[in-house]
């Protein structure tokens, strides 16, 4: 162990001394951030790290931030032994996906014409190629591989303690043997760590405590949601004939992956179905720790991935490894500021994905806490995206078996998490499902999906890239939309009262749009950072002076309430949570005026309540906040109803409907209408990297307001640049059959411009519809567009498309204001 002194203070302290807070502190150290302590309870790698089966691997995201997150990793492995003199073990003997069902096959041309555009050179290649470069593999089945030769391998430890060892020498220090104990901190910020060795006053922690991260974030009130489950892989003794230089085999519908070690073979595992453990915690003296394997469990799984390579059936069992690894509720990273403590940064919970992009991880994060905002788009992977509890002990139980599997399924567009359901649900949940909702995972909500006519929705998703059974009851609630009456239940939004002497003012300078003129009207407006970058996309309501009404998408709710928190301080402001006092009930489609004034004795009339009116009205029993505004493009009615009224108000919906011919809509049809109108979604399409102007949203910035807002003097100096090159556009594909869902290249006159952030299918436009991030590299406007021709990459067919500035559909905004 280390003996070195702890020292009184830092800049920045790292909690674990794994690869991600190894990659960490090499970075800020880099960055020139010279006081930074890292700090790991035993030895450096002896949590997960040590038994990491070490894959280096770019292909297989359809996430820009992932990919360019592995690519930088691939190429910081290559050149740190140069740097350090550490060797890191990095060999890039290549990597072979293989696909042997449509489905998988499906997704993997998609995939890689993805990764091809982010710069991965991936090759399709067929059977007979899999069997030159992996000869001992069963290819009789197979459909197609995906080879990147650049791809490979690192030894783990090697890798560690060459970041370890860089960190260094720029004047980081490393201490062993030093456990944190806890996280110290007043006012809700930082103030130091507390260890088994003394005590350090800090800036800024970093916990990057892997498996521990959970236990340690909930000594400071820090929820991190994550679960270590049973993680396995077996190595054989040796074979005959195997090759150093063969690339590194996988196969997700084997449930394994495969490379040479030691002569003999490493099969790695992702079982369907895992099994968790220690669910009451991480034993704090857990190092180097292997578990018992559970043969009986895994047994028939073990057998289909030897099946792949059968010479592995007949060889010798070296070992039969089973170790823990840590797994969030959507497999997706816990990146960024803790919402409940400021300075209090982490990363963990890396989904067995820590090697391959720890080296980018750490660049990320350390750059983010230097200058002060993300580099990369971190919507996906913000820790604020996850609730408090999601880290009770019954819901990691509960998620973690279906989690570990999901990195092997095959990634349907529409497959939504079928465990830990029910978790939360709207006030007329019952209502609706009587009505034959089928339910999916919003954030943790029970959100309706679509309906089934017959009052029975299925049980189960219909997992298909084509068009699913229920593409008909989604097209007709689409149609009703357009040219009926809607209702849909958005319960799950995110709703904050705002109240106070100064809310008007601090809501208007975080605001880039004015929010705080004229009582009773709804503003649309983005926050953002100093950089002029998005931060949130939202709408605010104005009461009077002293109230105001903020309502933001179920994924920004933590984020939202933060941002505000933060920027609000000591002022007299104070921001309610009261998503869960409020159910949302849309009203919306051209006969919706006629519902709603069927229900209430306010006069709803155009010229008495016009675009933008918010206002409180009867119905029935009930006193609602009605606000006209839209999110698919017609004229409609957003009612946020009392919870113990909303089954009151909605019945009394229902009935005034029923002569109209309503419908219910779910949220299939939200997603197609909106792309048809071309409403942005911040963390689909538009992202915290993006600047306000070029992802279109310059109509809602207000430069001339008094006292401006928060990133003007950003959006004053882009727009000073000149015509924009890089620009949000709404992308239609001509054919109506091939459909989108996100990452689809796009192309324009033959050349590879941008890619489909996010998309849906235009019942009314007659195709697939999305929304795509394109780089002209030269000013990018009208006369551009029309003097290219446009095509969409579809699953390795590019098929012609139109692109446009404005919405496709009702550009004039003449059906939202009638």
């Amino acid at each position: 162990m280390s003996e070195s002194v702890v020292p009184k203070h830092a800049r920045v302290v790292v909690i674990g001394g794994g690869v991600i807070g190894c990659s960490v502190a090499y970075h800020l150290a880099h960055l020139g951030v010279k006081d930074v302590v890292l700090l790991e309870r035993d030895r450096v790698t002896s949590g997960t790290t040590w038994h990491a089966a070490g894959l280096m691997v770019t292909f297989g995201s359809t996430s820009e931030t992932s990919t360019e997150l592995r690519k930088y990793t691939r190429d910081l492995y290559a050149r740190l032994e140069a740097e350090t003199g550490q060797a890191t073990g990095f060999k890039p003997v290549g990597f072979i996906e293989v696909a042997s069902d449509k489905d998988r096959l499906e997704e993997y041309r998609r995939v890689s014409a993805f990764n091809r555009y982010c710069g991965v050179d991936v090759q399709e290649i067929g059977p007979s190629q899999v069997k030159e470069l992996f000869p001992i593999a069963k290819t009789d089945d197979i459909l197609a591989g995906f080879y990147v030769k650049e791809d490979g391998r690192v030894d783990p430890v090697d890798v560690t303690m060459a970041l370890s060892k860089g960190a260094k020498q720029k004047g980081a220090t490393i201490l062993e043997g030093v456990a944190v104990t806890d996280v110290t901190h007043q006012r809700g910020v930082v103030t130091g760590v507390k260890t088994t060795r003394g005590d350090i006053t800090c800036d800024v922690v970093v916990n990057c405590a892997g498996m521990w991260a959970r236990q340690l974030g909930a000594r400071s009130g820090v929820t991190i949601p994550l679960q270590s489950a049973e993680h396995y892989y077996l190595i054989t003794e040796k074979i005959s004939g195997i090759d150093r230089t063969w690339p590194v085999l996988e196969d997700p519908g084997c449930h394994g992956y495969y490379r040479e070690e030691g002569g003999g073979l490493m099969i790695g595992l992702f079982e369907p179905k895992c099994a968790p453990w220690k669910i009451e915690g991480v034993p704090e003296d857990f190092s180097f720790g292997e578990l018992s394997p559970d043969w009986d469990r895994m047994t028939p799984y073990l057998e289909r991935a030897m099946s792949r390579v059968p010479v592995s059936q007949e060889a010798g069992l070296k070992k039969f490894f089973c170790g823990p690894e840590s797994f969030t509720p959507d497999l997706r990273p816990c990146v960024g500021e803790a919402p409940e403590l400021k300075n209090y940064f982490m990363a963990a919970g890396l989904n067995s994905i820590g090697i391959l992009t720890g080296g980018g991880m750490g660049r990320a994060l350390a750059h983010w806490i230097v200058h002060g905002r993300a580099d990369i788009d971190v919507t996906g992977m913000h820790v604020d995206r996850l609730h408090r509890y999601q880290a009770n002990p019954e819901y990691r139980r509960t998620r973690t078996v279906e989690s570990l599997g999901m990195v092997y399924q095959c990634h349907y567009p529409f497959r939504s998490m079928s465990t830990a359901r029910g978790a939360k649900k709207s006030a007329i949940h019952d209502r609706l499902a009587a009505r034959g909702a089928y339910f999916k995972d919003v954030s943790g909500w029970e959100g309706a999906d679509w309906y089934s006519p017959d009052g029975k929705a299925p049980e189960k998703d219909e997992l298909t890239w084509g068009r699913p059974t229920w593409w008909r009851h989604w097209q007709a609630e689409h149609e009703a939309t357009r040219s009926g009456v809607i209702l849909m239940d958005m319960s799950f939004m995110s709703k904050f009262r705002v109240e106070g002497r100064d809310a008007g003012r601090l809501l208007n300078r975080i605001s880039a749009n004015h929010v705080d003129g004229a009582p009773g009207l709804i503003t649309y407006t983005q926050w953002l950072n100093e950089g002029g970058t998005l931060e949130a996309d939202l709408t605010v309501t104005k009461f009077d002076d002293e109230r105001y009404w903020v309502v933001a998408s179920d994924t920004a709710h933590r984020h939202v309430e933060t941002h505000m928190r933060r920027h609000f301080g000591d002022a007299h402001v104070f921001v309610s949570d009261v998503t869960s006092g409020y159910a949302q009930i849309n009203v919306q489609g051209p006969k919706s005026r006629a519902l709603m004034q069927a229900v209430t004795t306010a006069d709803l009339s155009n010229e008495a309540f016009p675009f933008r009116a918010a206002r409180e009205i009867d119905i029935g029993f009930a006193r609602v906040l009605c606000v006209r505004i839209t999110y698919l493009g017609e004229l409609g009615y957003e009612l946020y109803i009392p919870t113990e009224q909303a089954t009151h108000v909605y019945d009394r919906l229902v009935e005034a409907g029923a002569p109209l011919g309503l419908m219910h809509a779910g949220l299939k049809t939200l997603a197609s209408c909106r792309m048809e109108k071309g409403y942005r979604d911040y963390g689909h399409d538009i992202d915290n990297t993006d600047s306000v102007l070029e992802a279109g949203l310059g109509f809602a910035v207000d430069l001339k307001k008094p006292d401006g807002f928060i990133g003007k003097e950003a959006v004053v100096a882009f727009k000073a640049k000149g015509p924009l090159h890089r620009r949000l556009l709404q992308v239609l594909v001509k054919d109506p059959g091939p459909l989108m869902f996100h990452a689809e290249v796009v192309w324009r006159s033959g050349k590879p411009v941008g890619y489909v952030r996010a998309a849906s299918y235009g019942h009314t436009l007659g195709g697939a519809v999305g929304l795509a991030m394109v780089d002209a590299g030269q000013p990018l406007d009208q006369a551009w567009i029309d003097s290219g021709a446009w095509e969409v990459e579809i699953a390795g067919k590019r098929y012609p498309a139109v692109a446009s500035l404005k919405p496709l559909f009702d550009p004039e905004m003449k059906k939202v204001k009638a």
